[in-house]
């Protein structure tokens, strides 16, 4: 995302751009106006952040071992969508969990003053394990089909490919489009826990191509 704090492992806490919207249709300052008042509940949140950390801390002061919990959280919600239709409310809310543990990690490392480039490489690795995990338990448990799934999936490493290679060429595009992990992982969530797993698989798959398709515009028009 545009300039904002960022975890110890190198992501956004929240994935909100922030932009002025001057000259914009009035559809979307509305849209930038929605933003505007997350990018205000995500400061308002930080404050509290401190806390979190000092308090997970004091039950293991490793923000890696917290990164290793939600990845554990992720491979449950993985099982219970494998289970479905039964198991897709448990996979929405379990992938809620772990976002919990994402947050976690972070406020661990900036209370801890344990960040590093080991953490921010396992950490981001982890992301993308747990999410493939996710999807194939989606897939194995039949709540989309094969298509809806890989159109997912792909378009959501595409976004993460994308930012990596832009800060390995000295482009910036963290907060770049809408469809960062978070995001997806939210929608996946939601979607679940009210019956829509399905349609869920197909807006990730949306929002994350299209905000693919944006990076790549961005990083094109800066080289």
């Amino acid at each position: 995302m545009l300039a904002q704090p960022l975890t110890p492992q190198g992501t956004p806490l929240f994935t909100l751009p922030k932009a002025n919207a001057a000259g914009l249709s009035p559809y979307i300052r509305l849209a930038w106006g929605g933003r505007n008042v997350l990018d205000r509940l995500r400061s308002r949140l930080e404050s509290s952040l401190g806390r979190v950390g000092r308090a997970f801390a004091r039950l293991s002061p490793s923000p890696t071992s917290w990164t290793a919990v939600g990845l554990a959280v992720m491979g449950l919600a993985a099982l219970a969508y494998a289970k479905a239709p039964s198991g897709a409310l448990l996979g929405g809310l379990l992938i809620l969990v772990a976002g919990w543990f994402d947050i976690v990690d972070g406020a661990v490392a900036r209370a801890t003053g344990r960040t590093s480039k080991r953490g921010a490489f396992l950490d981001s690795n982890m992301d993308r394990v747990g999410e493939v995990a996710v999807y194939a338990g989606i897939l194995a448990g039949g709540l989309a089909n094969q298509f809806a799934v890989l159109a997912a999936l792909s378009a959501s490493l595409l976004v993460s490919y994308a930012r990596a290679k832009g800060d390995a060429l000295g482009i910036s595009l963290s907060g770049v489009g809408i469809g960062e992990r978070s995001e997806r992982l939210l929608i996946l969530a939601i979607s679940s826990v009210l019956g829509l797993a399905w349609w869920g698989v197909v807006l990730v798959a949306v929002v994350a191509s299209f905000t693919f398709l944006e990076r790549s515009a961005r990083a094109v028009g800066r080289l």
